[in-house]
């Protein structure tokens, strides 16, 4: 699966972020903990900054090929900070089917919405479920969409079924897209397991959700996602603990104070001015990390007065 980061917190150096630590996210395309494979299919991030010519709008980086090969990456990135974040290195299959573009990198980005998407996962057979999702969407979205991404695709689906921003309503989305992805999925037999692990991020905020469906479209998985690891690459058992393995959150205070290193002065959510939410633990100590388990919804958002934290059981 892909690698994503979500930050928001004081406006730092995105460097800090994507570059210094050694197990930086660029570096993670090489040497991901918690996957296999290398990720060599694209990179990008996106994210706000009040330092911009137009601070209200999000200002989005995306390159088709593996980050630690991009030339421009140490060029671009030292000159940019952000108070949020959104970043993402892209695996895909080893072989001529993949379509390396721009367009098919994360994280996405459209006008007139304040979210912007990135995932690690996969929704099987999108294009033929497209047959049934199609009525689901609004042309405002589709009209938008440039890629040939299942990531892509979902994006337009979710922000076509929102009515509204808050957290209730983001909750609310998800549920149905889920719930209308297993209803096509079912209604043309093409069930198969399905991924959805995403981070939705707007100016101070963060959604990150952690759900999908078992090998026959069920909701209600459950096993050691470490055990089900060790059957080995391309088993089905390997394939469910993708589906079942925790994301990760960490918040505190300082941590522009440590450099090289994603390092905080870890505090209690409601004590924390930044919060970073992450495919894997990014700090030796992993029991800093909240885990955000299969099935459950993180809503983060930062304010004047602090980061307010709810994780949510998603119905489905």
């Amino acid at each position: 699966m892909c690698r994503v980061l979500a930050y928001i917190g004081p406006e730092l150096p995105i460097d800090s972020l994507l570059l210094e630590p050694e197990n930086s996210l660029i570096n993670q395309t090489l040497d991901p903990e918690l996957h296999p494979l290398l990720q060599l299919a694209g990179w990008g991030f996106a994210g706000w900054s009040a330092h911009l010519l137009k601070p209200e709008e999000p200002f989005r980086y995306r390159r088709p090929m593996a980050a630690f090969y991009d030339d421009n990456a140490e060029g671009i990135i030292p000159s940019l900070q952000a108070s949020t974040l959104l970043a993402h290195v892209r695996a895909a299959a080893y072989d001529a089917n993949t379509v390396l573009a721009d367009e098919n990198c994360h994280p996405f980005s459209f006008t007139n919405t304040p979210w912007i998407m990135a995932q690690n996962g996969a929704l099987s057979n999108w294009t033929l479920l497209q047959r049934e999702l199609l009525s689901h969407c609004k042309d405002e979205y589709l009209q938008k969409m440039r890629g040939t991404t299942d990531t892509e695709f979902l994006y337009v689906l979710l922000l076509s079924l929102l009515e509204g921003d808050s957290d209730d309503d983001v909750q609310h989305g998800f549920e149905k897209m889920l719930k209308v992805v297993l209803a096509a999925m079912k209604k043309l037999d093409l069930v198969e397991l399905t991924k959805l692990k995403m981070a939705l991020v707007a100016p101070n905020r963060i959604i990150g959700v952690n759900y999908g469906a078992g090998h026959q479209g069920e909701t209600d998985v459950s096993g050691d996602w470490r055990e089900l690891r060790e059957s080995g690459d391309g088993t089905d058992d390997a394939a469910l603990s993708m589906l079942l393995e925790p994301m990760y959150l960490l918040t505190g205070r300082n941590f522009e104070h440590y450099e090289k290193s994603y390092d905080i002065d870890v505090t209690p959510v409601e004590e924390a001015t930044a919060a970073i939410f992450a495919s894997e633990p990014l700090t030796e100590e992993n029991d800093d990390w909240l885990n955000i388990e299969f099935g459950e919804m993180l809503a983060l958002e930062k304010s004047d007065s602090g980061i307010t934290s709810t994780v949510r059981q998603l119905n489905v």
